[in-house]
């Protein structure tokens, strides 16, 4: 593989941007900070709101206009804090925002209107940095910011694995970014973007699945965002595991300013700016496409396997007078790959593996003022993927056979309208509806013994209907005692099933840097499509479909929490949980050991019942310094466990029981070059995990039956290798007048540590082989703002 010629194109564009000495300015850089600040309850704009540079000398502040809009201009590039204060509101601090030289910042800040109406002006307002940007959120709930998710070592900009230092939350050891919390199963997850939820925005996704190798969300589109664990609030249905809520960011009205970046993974371009002169509307876009597919296509790569992939994802804001805002956004992704198997020699192919997949998200809200204490908003999307997988085969008589052949097509049209009205300081409501239009045609046949005669596992086309409604209720009791109850209802057309989930969370603030909390909550989540219509024989060889009447797998969470600001910097939190699982899909055979939840990907073609039950536990520490004097830590901890039952009465562990997981991110950075304006920074990820347990592969029988086949009663019965991962990456800012220049090295399994995490069947050498957590995998980046 001719990779020495990628990287000597990687160094030599870093070396052209660097600034030649003899044209060198001694000149500290500036750069304009904009931003809106607008009620968190009636997002309306805050009039007369004080922003003002923490220790800025000479002082530097702003105040907003009748519209809540504000701007500071020449404020020096680096590291800020600002502080935010409002007569009759919360103060807030947004600490470590990074101005750097060639793009604006732009911020929207939303504040809680104070009960008491008097504000005390403070320097170091008690409000913890780490609360979700829901408001109604009162456990299990983390925000986390895009520079968080470009900083971590580990990450690759991608907020999905981003988030597996968090407490309770684990990835998967082959290089997945799925999302496994508390022990449950990544099914249980539910992507949102701008307030809707959208189906897996991954590349290379299976069915059944909510994790893939590839993100296809760019970090250089997203806003601060929130990840949820566990008891949701009222507004988030169809979902029993955690909440990924995706914002994507608004482009700079005022100003045109681009990205481009060139790393392992990709090229890509963002664009964005205003639409028009004096309009408050903009525009924000990005493109990316395959960096391995690029260089495979002009020679310098020559591995098989490669992955090709493309997305693109857009936000255009629309502001009206009398109409409200409009905002239409949208996410497309397309990838395919073709693997080989090859003998040992590699002159022989035995098999190959052809993956095709598309996403489409295409969506247009409304957001409109009703009065001055609520707003209405509605929002349509429609989204489609399409995933075609074939396997082909080297036969006795030496030429290849197709011995498995899906195609899972699925479109949704989605109409959600909430509304939120803010009755006075103490009370809130926020209720809605939520209507799915799901679509779909899927097709699963195989032939792995090349009869000539394939057998159908699932053939259906349709659509059905999925029905959601909540109500949200907020009040706070004083200033340090918050609750909020609410109801989600459920009803799924497609074999009426239905269901009411009651919501309750507090927050007692019994110290002015300590408070505790509790969360209570039934949640539900309907299975994928595909295992509804899976088509099973009885003895007398008639197809039969057995999971049609399927009801909602379903989990009751509790949560206690408790919250300590050890100081401005240094944030502790601990949550203990229980959550109690019923009407768990098992397999239909009082003998079986089955559980749907384990099933991690692929059809699940078993004949299922809702009489399973399970239940997970756990103890949850994060011990956090927030970025401050160039330097943070954020060490996790949880042991936990996650237990099923299925028909034959034994409680057993669940695949991804794992017992335990610790973390540690560190990162420190170095201000170099003239005026210190340049900036070095290290990273690094250390992170400890039990393994996942596995079903061991019943070698004669598979041989027999030309695919996997697993050693009867021994379903996930072997734990794998315990799993040790060292993750680090270096960085390197240059700042120039009119632009910025980035460069990193992101190193994954730094140490190579080849923990065995499974056995697979490999059809093509009619072998058991070892599956082995992903070695180690440096990645390159490079990005430039213009």
């Amino acid at each position: 593989m001719k990779i020495r010629n990628y990287l000597l194109v990687l160094l030599l564009i870093l070396a052209c941007n660097q600034e030649s000495k003899a044209q060198s300015n001694s000149k500290l850089y500036s750069q304009t900070i904009r931003g809106t600040i607008i009620d968190h309850e009636t997002k309306q704009g805050l009039v007369g709101a004080n922003i003002v540079i923490l220790n800025s000398d000479p002082f530097e502040g702003a105040a907003s206009d009748m519209d809540g809009n504000f701007i500071l201009k020449q404020v020096s590039i680096g590291r800020i804090s600002i502080h935010i204060s409002c007569l009759g509101y919360e103060a807030k601090t947004i600490a470590n925002i990074e101005i750097g030289s060639a793009k604006e910042v732009v911020l929207k800040i939303e504040l809680i209107e104070s009960l008491t109406h008097i504000e005390e002006v403070t320097v170091h307002p008690k409000t913890a940095r780490h609360e979700t940007l829901n408001k109604m959120a009162t456990v299990s709930g983390q925000a986390f910011t895009v520079e968080e998710t470009s900083r971590y070592s580990g990450s690759l900009n991608d907020p999905a694995r981003m988030v597996s230092g968090y407490a309770g939350v684990s990835g998967d050891g082959e290089g997945s970014n799925e999302i496994i919390v508390r022990g449950n199963s990544p099914k249980g997850i539910q992507w949102r973007m701008e307030g809707i939820e959208i189906p897996n925005p991954n590349h290379f996704a299976d069915e059944g699945s909510t994790g893939g190798a590839i993100n296809a969300l760019n970090s250089s589109m997203l806003s601060n965002s929130d990840f949820f664990t566990g008891a949701f609030t009222a507004e988030y249905g169809n979902a029993y595991s955690g909440i990924f809520d995706i914002n994507l960011r608004s482009g700079n009205n005022s100003k045109h300013e681009n990205t481009f970046g060139f790393s392992t993974y990709g090229i890509d371009f963002t664009v964005e700016g205003p639409l028009k002169k004096n309009y408050s509307g903009a525009y924000l876009a990005n493109y990316r496409y395959s960096s391995l597919e690029l260089l495979d296509n002009i020679g310098l790569v020559d591995f098989d396997g490669v992955p090709k992939y493309q997305d693109g994802s857009f936000k255009i804001v629309l502001p009206t007078q009398k109409a409200g805002k409009f905002t239409l956004f949208g996410l497309l992704g397309k990838s395919n790959i073709l693997a080989k198997e090859e003998n040992d020699e590699e002159t022989i192919t035995l098999g190959e593996y052809i993956v095709n997949s598309d996403l489409t998200v295409i969506g247009i809200s409304n957001l409109l003022p009703i009065g001055k204490k609520s707003y209405l908003k509605n929002t349509m999307a429609y989204s489609a993927t399409n995933t075609q997988n074939e396997s082909r085969i080297l036969g006795d008589d030496n030429t290849m056979f197709v011995a498995l052949n899906e195609k899972y097509q699925h479109n949704y049209f989605k109409y959600v309208s909430t509304f939120n009205t803010k009755l006075n300081a103490k009370n809130s409501v926020k209720a809605g509806i939520e209507y799915t239009r799901l679509g779909f045609d899927i097709k699963s046949v195989n032939d792995f013994k090349n009869t000539g005669a394939f057998t159908t596992d699932v053939n259906s086309e349709g659509k059905s209907h999925l029905f959601q409604s909540f109500v949200n209720w907020k009040y706070r009791i004083t200033s340090d005692f918050t609750v909020v109850s609410g109801v989600h209802a459920s009803y799924f057309k497609l074999n009426n099933d239905y269901t009411i989930e009651p919501r309750v969370g507090l927050k007692y603030q019994f110290l002015s840097n300590q408070s505790f909390s509790f969360g209570f909550g039934m949640h539900s989540k309907t299975e994928s499509l595909s295992t509804y219509f899976v088509q099973l024989h009885d003895n007398e060889n008639n197809t039969y479909t057995p999971n049609k009447n399927l009801k909602m797998s379903k989990a009751i969470h509790y949560v206690l929490g408790y919250n300590n600001q050890l100081n401005r910097n240094l944030h502790l939190k601990a949550e203990v949980y229980y959550q109690d699982l019923y009407d768990v899909a098992v397999e239909n055979d009082p003998n079986s050991k089955i559980v749907l939840q384990d099933i991690k990907e692929g059809l699940a073609d078993f004949d299922f019942v809702n009489k399973g039950t399970g239940k997970n536990y756990g103890l949850e520490l994060s011990l956090e310094r927030f970025f401050h004097n160039d330097f943070y830590y954020l060490l996790t901890g949880s042991l936990y466990e996650s237990k099923f039952t299925a028909l034959d009465g034994i409680e057993r562990n669940s695949r991804y029981n794992g017992n335990y997981a610790a973390n540690l991110l560190i990162g420190k950075e170095y201000k170099v070059g003239r005026n210190d304006q340049n900036r070095i920074g290290l990273n690094g990820k250390i992170t400890f995990r039990g393994g996942q347990y596995y079903t061991p592969v019943d070698l004669a029988k598979s041989q027999e039956a030309g695919e996997t086949v697993y050693l009867a009663n021994s379903e996930f019965s072997k734990q794998g290798d315990d799993l040790f991962i060292l993750n680090a990456s270096f960085s390197y800012k240059v700042n120039r007048k009119k632009t910025q220049h980035e460069f990193k090295i992101d190193i994954k399994n730094a140490s190579n540590n080849k923990a065995k995490i499974l056995e697979r069947y490999n059809e093509a050498t009619h072998k058991i082989e070892d599956g082995k957590q992903l070695s180690l995998l440096p990645t390159l980046q490079y990005i430039l703002y213009f």
